[in-house]
């Protein structure tokens, strides 16, 4: 059942569990040995899907930001510093000093949104089937229906959702376990099979599509396909030493290559693994966070030390 949730607020609590701190033994504390030694390596802002906030985190392993964020799915730190996440049923734009300077209401669910170039905030309705791009004031200025009007597609219809940069729309269809790329007429310009159930997809600079699947039939994993579908990269299940993964929500590429992937604890998984988990290329965890304490289940998050712009299409996310 989700927690109502609670107001924002400023916070300094010491993250208990980081997995990168050591103990005696030269084990991470939090993590089962083959891990690896590691120290916290990231500036983060991160939403908790089942507490209801978004929070950023320093290396220092302190909260040091906290805002209400009720079933938020997807997170954006924008280049002017504020933050950008949905709601539920809504979108909402936040400063630090936790003032609204955009929301959007919808009666559908949604669990996706981005800040485009232009300024307007592209947002996919899950339950209503539409992809809509809506101005700073709130009005939608172009929408794409992928279901006929007064057609509800449910609660799992549609996850993580983008508009790229050629103008098409990567979308997860969670339900019917299969990631498609839209054109602006709604036409399918790419199907990609997602058995396990697709929560988020990236588009990355070499034309390739980055992928997680939740816990359906098939198993939580995050997967790397090139241009014509064919997979070149898997982390799957519990190949990774000591860690299992449970569901795979949020995810971000790193330049350097290193794959950063959200470990959603929902389903009863409560407090049974790391939330947030960097591999490399060739499938090695380098760092891990998990604070069970101040968070039940990061289902989104963004990598904030290392330069780019959101709006941009500079964060592979």
């Amino acid at each position: 059942m989700l927690q109502a949730p609670r107001s924002f607020r400023f916070l300094a609590l010491p993250v208990v569990c980081f997995a990168a701190l050591l103990g005696h033994s030269g084990a991470p504390c939090c993590a089962a040995a083959g891990v690896g030694p590691v120290t916290p390596s990231h500036v983060l802002a991160v939403a908790d899907y089942v507490q209801g906030k978004v929070c950023l985190i320093g290396t220092n392993g302190l909260i040091q930001w906290e805002h209400a964020a009720p079933q938020c799915n997807d997170l954006w730190v924008l280049p002017n510093g504020n933050l950008l996440f949905n709601t539920g049923h809504g979108v909402t734009e936040v400063t630090r000093a936790h003032e609204v300077v955009f929301r959007y209401q919808s009666t559908s669910e949604i669990y996706a949104c981005q800040r485009l170039s232009n300024g307007n905030t592209f947002i996919g309705e899950c339950s209503a089937g539409r992809l809509l791009e809506v101005s700073p004031r709130g009005e939608v200025v172009k929408q794409l229906r992928l279901l006929p009007e007064g057609r509800d597609g449910g609660h799992q219809y549609m996850r993580n959702a983008r508009q790229l940069a050629n103008g098409h729309y990567l979308v997860t269809h969670y339900g019917e376990q299969v990631v498609r790329e839209y054109r602006p007429d709604g036409s399918v310009a790419l199907s990609i099979p997602a058995t396990g159930g697709p929560h988020s997809a990236a588009r990355l600079p070499n034309g390739h599509t980055l992928i997680t699947c939740g816990d359906q039939a098939g198993g939580s994993r995050v997967f790397e396909v090139d241009t014509t579908g064919r997979v070149v990269w898997q982390v799957q299940g519990d190949e990774l030493p000591g860690i299992s993964l449970k569901f795979i929500a949020g995810v971000q590429r790193l330049a350097n290559g290193h794959t950063v992937i959200a470990n959603w604890l929902g389903h009863g998984q409560l407090g049974k693994a790391p939330h947030l988990i960097e591999i490399t290329p060739d499938r090695r965890v380098v760092w891990t966070f998990a604070d069970h304490q101040n968070f039940q289940t990061i289902s989104s998050f963004q990598i904030l030390d290392t330069p780019a712009d959101a709006t941009r299409g500079e964060v592979w996310h």
